[in-house]
């Protein structure tokens, strides 16, 4: 299976290792392993928010550290466990968004159907400082994948949801995945979310993977 994301032993700061790992093009990768054993640096890694002191990381054979970070992070998303919307209506974070990336402003029917996808049932007019945490979060997952990256990376995107929920959503990402050809890349404590909807498991342990 073709590689997307080679990952040649890479260390950070001297205190978290990877060894040799492969991320393949296309499906869901889930990030599994303890807590300090590094997940979330790693997607950190994978679209340059952060770099390695040691070692080297390629994404479709270039190596990150000779990339635009800008030209790259339109590519490869990260949606972290704190994101960001400004203090505006859904419709108008939808728009800053597209704006700063200089996209055509999206239509109504567009911001909806990304919406539904993300389970979500919002007047456009609603403010994003009247939502929960796992609202929020959802709202950003869906204006990242409406920017049509090659990859999005998320830091448990379930966290906040019920069981039920987070299965729905995972369902519906991995089908329009499958359907738009991106590559997705989940960090999950869950183990039954990543046996259930995992087209590869990537295990990080301690020390090294």
């Amino acid at each position: 299976m073709e590689s997307l994301f080679d990952i040649q032993n890479p260390e950070f700061k001297d205190i978290l290792t990877y060894g040799h790992l492969q991320i393949p093009k296309e499906g869901i990768t889930f990030i599994k392993g303890p807590s300090g054993a590094g997940k979330s640096t790693l997607l950190k890694l994978l679209n340059a928010s952060v770099s390695p002191s040691s070692g080297a990381l390629f994404y479709k054979g270039r190596n990150l550290a000779e990339m635009d970070t800008v030209t790259l992070r339109k590519e490869v998303i990260l949606i972290g466990q704190n994101v960001y919307l400004f203090d505006l209506s859904i419709r108008e974070n939808f728009h800053e968004y597209y704006r700063y990336r200089e996209m055509d402003t999206p239509s109504d029917e567009t911001i909806q159907k990304y919406l539904k996808l993300c389970h979500l049932d919002f007047d456009l007019n609603a403010s994003a400082t009247s939502m929960s945490g796992g609202e929020r979060q959802r709202v950003y997952i869906a204006i990242c994948i409406s920017l049509a990256p090659e990859v999005i990376l998320m830091d448990e995107p379930t966290s906040a949801l019920d069981l039920t929920t987070s299965k729905a959503l995972l369902a519906d990402l991995k089908v329009f995945a499958k359907e738009k050809g991106m590559t997705m890349v989940i960090v999950s404590h869950d183990d039954a979310l990543s046996a259930s909807f995992a087209d590869h498991i990537i295990d990080v342990k301690r020390g090294g993977a």
